[in-house]
């Protein structure tokens, strides 16, 4: 069983890894501990909102052999397959060609170190460049298999030279690196060409940005067709939370109903003051009536799950998997006694008091109906912190300095620290756990780091992890985002 793997996405994202195999029955749980001065809490953060504006998913097939897409037989081999497998096996490919070079820009674009920058810069264009030609060796001849190769192709030439140009726009400035800089630029200019020497766009749409821009969003989602896995997502308790708001409302009637009558026995006959005071009886009916259904429901709703995903493969329509997906704010007395373990290994500065945000997501894996050749599953779940840096304060303080007599300030910056821990449960084995302390201010997540466990706690498997990178063995996952 792989690792988890926390890492961060983007300035202000963070995202966890791990793969699933056939017939597999996991439940993974994380509890992010917000400390109480960022001023997230359920009356500043609705669960619901934030879990379909902030969480995002991928869920995948998965391989880490050299035995799928990328092997060129299957192209080679052209003759014998009907039209929709080359265009399954050719979007498989594509995709995953997609996928890797948007994960790696993206880690790419994290690193401030000037060497290690221009370095991997090199690297990635000379795999971009591999890679195409890999792909391209293997047009097809005959026009009815052609149209999909071109779609394909056009759409990775456009994407990869986006891609590097981004980079470069945001690169470190450097004399020193120039040649890298120049040849990167070299092939943007040469993919540009290719496309048009090929005519795969019209100048007019390469004159406009937002043509040029649709264009290539429909393309990237026809690569997608037949690769993807169909995903349902169903809100939990619909007619649980209807009942809820009609039982509030009741007892709410309930109470206006006997001062109604009270009223009426101390007041005789229609007068003002009996006018006066039904008026305040109603208008605190209101006042309280929502109050009461939000209590009453989180009292109903906690501890169970909010919504239910459905996995399907597009091209046998047979189930590959179903989830349930809790997200929930907890009291420190609801955890697990084993993460109440984990918190208090804390060192005493960092013991403050912090609100409880709970993701839980239970996956049952099934037995039979993936594509042919694979065996896994991979998930991808992006949080975005976004929502939380709102709320934070900006950095006012400053630090005065003396040298010979001259006395300078320097401005710091407010830093928060959220406790990560992750539980997870495979079947019926024993639970394991890991514990990441993510420090951050209002504009970037600084640091995620792995702390140390209590003795005698199973910590995550240490199994080596292969992650999205752009290399012939690793753009193999088959993935859809989804929440």
């Amino acid at each position: 069983m792989a690792k988890i793997r926390v890492k961060q996405e983007e300035s202000l994202s963070i995202k966890f890894l791990h793969q699933m195999e056939v017939g597999d029955n996991r439940r993974l749980d994380l509890y992010f501990f917000l400390p109480k001065e960022m001023g997230i809490n359920p009356q500043s953060l609705n669960e619901e909102e934030y879990y379909h504006s902030s969480i995002t998913g991928r869920r995948s097939y998965y391989s880490s052999g050299l035995h799928l897409p990328l092997v060129q037989s299957r192209f080679v081999s052209q003759k014998k397959r009907t039209v929709e497998e080359f265009r399954l096996y050719l979007n498989l490919f594509a995709y995953q060609f997609s996928v890797a070079i948007e994960t790696d820009s993206k880690e790419l674009a994290q690193v401030e170190d000037l060497v290690q920058f221009y370095t991997s810069l090199e690297e990635l264009a000379a795999q971009v460049i591999h890679l195409l030609k890999r792909f391209r060796r293997n047009e097809p001849s005959d026009e009815k298999w052609k149209s999909y190769f071109e779609n394909a192709d056009n759409y990775l030439s456009w994407l990869c030279e986006q891609r590097l140009l981004k980079l470069l726009a945001h690169a470190p400035r450097s004399s020193d690196y120039t040649e890298v800089t120049e040849s990167v630029v070299a092939l943007c200019r040469a993919e540009a060409d290719y496309r048009k020497e090929h005519k795969y766009n019209s100048s007019k749409t390469l004159e406009d940005a937002n043509r040029i821009a649709n264009k290539m969003h429909l393309l990237r989602r026809l690569i997608q067709q037949g690769v993807v896995l169909k995903e349902e997502l169903k809100p939990l308790g619909i007619g649980l939370k209807k009942m809820t708001t009609g039982i509030a409302t009741a007892m709410v009637m309930l109470v206006v109903s006997t001062l109604i009558i009270k009223a009426q026995g101390v007041f005789s006959g229609l007068t003002i003051a009996l006018v006066l005071t039904l008026a305040v009886i109603y208008g605190f009916r209101e006042i309280f009536k929502d109050d009461i259904r939000n209590a009453l429901w989180r009292l109903i709703q906690r501890g169970r799950p909010r919504w239910s995903r459905l996995l399907t493969d597009t091209t046998s329509k047979l189930s590959i998997g179903k989830q349930l997906v809790w997200l929930d704010f907890m009291k420190k007395k609801e955890l697990p006694p084993q993460v109440n373990q984990i918190l208090k290994k804390r060192h005493s500065q960092n013991k403050v008091d912090a609100e409880i945000l709970h993701y839980g997501i239970h996956s049952r894996v099934s037995a039979k109906g993936f594509l042919a050749g694979y065996s896994q599953i991979q998930e991808q779940v992006n949080f975005s912190f976004v929502p939380f840096a709102r709320n934070l304060e900006r950095g006012k303080a400053k630090i005065y300095k003396e040298n010979e007599g001259k006395i300078s300030n320097e401005s710091v910056e407010r830093r928060y620290q959220v406790n990560l821990i992750l539980v997870l449960k495979e079947g019926k084995d024993e639970p394991q756990y890991a514990r990441y302390k993510i420090t951050m201010n209002r504009s970037t997540i600084i640091e995620i780091t792995e702390s140390d466990l209590p003795s005698g706690m199973r910590n995550m498997d240490e199994t080596p992890f292969e992650d999205e990178l752009l290399t012939p063995s690793a753009t193999e996952s088959v993935e859809v985002k989804t929440n």
